[in-house]
């Protein structure tokens, strides 16, 4: 996976402030110059990006170098589209947020990792977005230099070898050119709606988001994208309710997104939400605030009815409204956060499942499908009060899922990705807890999921030459190996025998403290959340 420099914090996002306002202002400048991007330049701190600008993060280190070197080259690069709010006077980027920022980062020195983008994150950067930030750095140091160092140079001729004076005199005069949109706010969102659905378009999912920036879907995904941090899209709200918006997002991604996962799998200590920094966090998150408070694809279109099928009924699914002071944003959060806690975390009814068992293929590539699939799966047995009942048969349920990992591929790659496959999956762990409630075999088990009168998963038993090798180990080759280990190798829970991920845990007096138990060691046991506050309890209560 490629990766992807942050520069999201260069140019601050804000709303357009009044819909429909006229730009009467005058038109301004013709062109930027490097130094109009410096800490200390005027013309720097009026620039904004409107809040339906995408997220400033998909350009690749040697974009960002390549940017940079274009430019000091003086070659032709497209113009940046501005438009100017007559009732404030700051200025919008409309076409060319990425261009800016890669030359403010540049300017700054800050390619996601420094000052500005440490300010603007609250100092939560990923290990990823810091490892782009210094290849970018590294790159750009060898194609051209930093901005300080050809600046430096044009005040002392024998500082710089030929090539670094030659492009610190290109910097004195090269500048990037403007147009600018005149008319309406309105007029200035629809243009870069139709700009950007040409040359690179937006991803349909960030588009979606884009539209519904200020629906509880969007704001709430935002919100946990982040950790709470970066734009605040919930600024509008009263002080207490971003306080609420801050804090459960930072709570659900701890609980998903850590540790950070690296590029290579050595421990099954595993995110359950995957790489907290990549092209696919962001549709992930967003579908898992959808998935959890049902937002069926009906709500989330636009109320213009775009997408609706012919026929179809406009009280058939009300569409999703605007949320107006952030109550319906903290009510969506706070149904994702209970979701990710029963999957996830040491609460007292967290099943603390272990990652590496149910959201990761044999490969060691996290799988969205999986991951939402268990959180159906989990609140199915939660509404159905079944706890107990997948407790009382998760050891073997668990075994037969890392026995056959590779089931998940096989759906996957059938019904295709995210929600397509979420869910035959569920189909997959019903149907298996079912089979191990009956004490079915694994090749029963099979039978059963294979049935075309019941599961009817496209499932089959692998074999070693199904797969086919080069004579070097891949990456995927060398994940799957140390996950077979790993899982091979995991501590169980005392209670239920499963597989426990350290970090979804709790320590647990063997003999109880009613009964004369002590906090000595030897009387702990370490268990699953649920086994220890739910399951045991029940289990004596029953005696």
């Amino acid at each position: 996976m490629p990766q992807m420099v942050n520069l999201d914090a260069l140019i601050r996002r804000e709303d357009f402030e009044v819909v429909g306002q006229v730009d009467d202002s005058p038109t301004g400048i013709q062109s930027i110059r490097a130094t109009d991007l410096s800490l200390d330049a005027l013309v720097y701190h009026t620039l904004r990006k409107p809040d339906f600008q995408r997220e400033t993060a998909s350009w690749t280190p040697e974009k960002v170098a390549a940017l940079v070197r274009s430019f000091l080259e003086g070659d032709l690069i497209p113009a940046i589209i501005l438009w100017r709010s007559g009732l404030s006077g700051k200025v919008f980027v409309i076409d060319g947020a990425h261009r800016l920022s890669a030359l403010a980062a540049w300017v700054q020195d800050d390619y996601g990792d420094r000052h500005v983008s440490q300010r603007f994150f609250e100092n939560v950067i990923p290990d990823e977005q810091r490892k782009a930030a210094e290849s970018t750095r590294q790159l750009i140091q060898e194609s051209v230099g930093s901005f300080v160092e050809l600046s430096h140079a044009l005040r002392s001729d024998d500082a710089a070898s030929g090539e670094k004076m030659r492009l610190a005199r290109n910097l004195s005069i090269v500048t990037l050119p403007i147009q600018w949109v005149p008319g309406t706010a309105d007029k200035a969102e629809s243009s870069f709606y139709r700009i950007n659905q040409q040359g690179t378009s937006i991803d349909s999912t960030e588009l979606e988001m884009i539209k519904a920036r200020r629906k509880p879907n969007a704001v709430a995904a935002r919100a946990f994208i982040r950790a709470g941090t970066g734009h605040k899209y919930w600024s509008s709200f009263d002080a207490s309710v971003q306080a609420d918006i801050e804090s459960i997002a930072n709570e659900v991604y701890e609980l998903i997104f850590k540790p950070h996962l690296g590029p290579a799998i050595r421990s099954t200590d595993l995110p359950a939400g995957g790489r907290g920094y990549s092209a696919d966090s962001v549709r992930m998150v967003f579908e898992f605030v959808n998935f959890a408070n049902d937002v069926h694809s009906e709500m989330r279109q636009a109320e213009s009815g775009v997408g609706r099928r012919k026929g179809q009924k406009e009280e058939a699914s009300e569409r999703l409204a605007e949320d107006v002071d952030g109550s319906e944003t903290i009510r969506y959060m706070r149904t994702v956060k209970r979701a990710a806690e029963r999957i996830a975390g040491n609460s007292p009814g967290s099943l603390g499942l272990h990652p590496a068992v149910y959201f990761y293929s044999f490969t060691g590539r996290f799988q969205p499908a999986a991951f939402l699939a268990a959180v159906a799966f989990a609140r199915e047995l939660a509404e159905k009060k079944q706890f107990p009942l997948f407790t009382q048969n998760r050891a073997e349920f668990e075994e037969f899922l890392v026995k056959h990992k590779y089931f998940l591929n096989q759906i996957v790659r059938r019904h295709g990705g995210w929600h397509r496959s979420v869910t035959p999956i569920h189909r997959m762990y019903r149907t298996l807890l079912s089979g191990c409630i009956r004490g079915a075999s694994h090749e029963e088990i099979i039978e059963m999921l294979q049935d075309p009168e019941g599961a009817r998963l496209p499932i089959r038993v692998a074999s070693p030459d199904d797969y086919q090798h080069g004579r070097d180990f891949s990456g995927r080759a060398k994940n799957a190996v140390y996950l077979d280990m790993l899982l091979r190798e995991a501590t169980r829970c005392n209670i239920c025998g499963a597989r426990f991920n350290a970090r979804f845990t709790t320590l647990d007096h063997d003999l109880r403290k009613e009964d004369g138990g002590t906090g000595a060691p030897e009387n702990a046991q370490i268990t699953h959340p649920y086994c220890n506050s739910g399951y045991k309890e029940q289990q004596r209560a029953s005696k």
